[in-house]
């Protein structure tokens, strides 16, 4: 009998936390017996549908606009599964520039986002605040240090790219060499070219035409 495990040889009655699979093996399996992405690779797709599935809220909502609406995306909620989390930074480990020293994670949805992705980059952490603290150690960026190193701007969702711009300003301020933005979704609405005005590459896992796509099969 083969060492390899077959689909025909798998259990998927079992679900995992966060609607992965576990399988199960009903003849000989291997020892890294796990998720069911090592046999089948998990897609930016699937990804996408997750993404959409835990963020996705229908009700009455007011936008930062003041405009009324009936659907709302949810952006912590994919940040607060820790398995879906978990999911989206291994997808997103293999976009970090070769080179980068340091991971940048902003203030406030970079910061779970950018934890994860430390954990499958190995690459040390900064946690970038809008403004430094006025008391204790008064830093801006707290954690690894950034001046005189290659530094990666972490975000979870990019729309204008308004505070990539005045977080990389106050980095580079600080001696960090800052060159790329990486984030889970880039919503295509201005974000990529106000970044390129300050020679800051925008690199994204998802765009929101990936989300409008999952969106549509959801239905």
């Amino acid at each position: 009998m083969s060492d390899e495990v077959r689909l025909t040889d798998v259990d998927l009655s079992r679900t995992w936390p966060g609607d992965l699979v576990m399988p199960q093996c009903r003849g000989r399996c291997p020892e890294r017996a796990g998720r069911l992405e090592e046999w089948l690779p998990v897609t930016d797709f699937d990804v996408a549908l997750r993404i959409h599935a835990a963020s996705h809220l229908t009700g009455r909502f007011t936008l930062r606009s003041g405009r009324p609406a009936t659907e709302y995306f949810d952006k912590y909620r994919f940040e607060a599964d820790p398995v879906l989390l978990d999911e989206i930074a291994r997808q997103m480990a293999p976009l970090v520039p070769s080179g980068t020293e340091v991971l940048a994670g902003l203030e406030m949805g970079g910061i779970p986002v950018v934890t994860a992705l430390g954990r499958h980059t190995g690459l040390p952490c900064a946690f970038v605040r809008k403004r430094a603290k006025p008391y204790g150690t008064c830093r801006l960026a707290e954690g690894a240090e950034v001046e005189g190193r290659r530094v990666l701007i972490v975000e979870d969702v990019v729309t204008s790219g308004g505070q990539i711009v005045l977080s990389t300003a106050d980095l580079r301020g600080l001696g960090a060499q800052v060159g790329e933005a990486l984030c889970v979704i880039d919503r295509e609405q201005g974000g990529a070219d106000a970044l390129a005005a300050q020679n800051i590459e925008l690199l994204s896992l998802l765009t929101a035409e990936d989300l409008r796509a999952a969106a549509a099969t959801d239905r």
